[in-house]
């Protein structure tokens, strides 16, 4: 996902899953191409800091894309705890996150 329209009709219109860590937003599909993005901010760190954050839930949420429906958008919005978390945290907050927003 690379639109600031996509971003915003995801976060406008998904359900939201909300966990210490991070924040999800999942709008369901009914097929195709399932997008995903991420938001990582500044009062998350400095850049390599974010960066950091933002591969780890590359790296999770790679993981996690069978189980979420085709044709879905999902954004994941990393919040300043994320900065510090080690990625066995950030993988439980996902999944606690994903399930709140109805996937699984």
């Amino acid at each position: 996902m690379r639109s600031g329209a996509d971003f915003r009709h995801t976060i406008r219109r998904g359900a939201k899953g909300v966990q210490p860590t991070l924040v999800t937003h999942v709008v369901p599909g009914t097929g195709g191409h399932t997008s995903v993005g991420f938001v990582v901010s500044k009062a998350v760190g400095s850049a390599v800091e974010r960066n950091r954050v933002k591969r780890q839930l590359r790296h999770l949420m790679r993981d996690r894309l069978p189980v979420v429906p085709e044709g879905s958008r999902v954004v994941v919005r990393a919040l300043p705890p994320s900065q510090g978390a080690r990625s066995s945290t950030l993988a439980q907050h996902l999944d606690a996150a994903l399930a709140r927003s109805g996937v699984r």
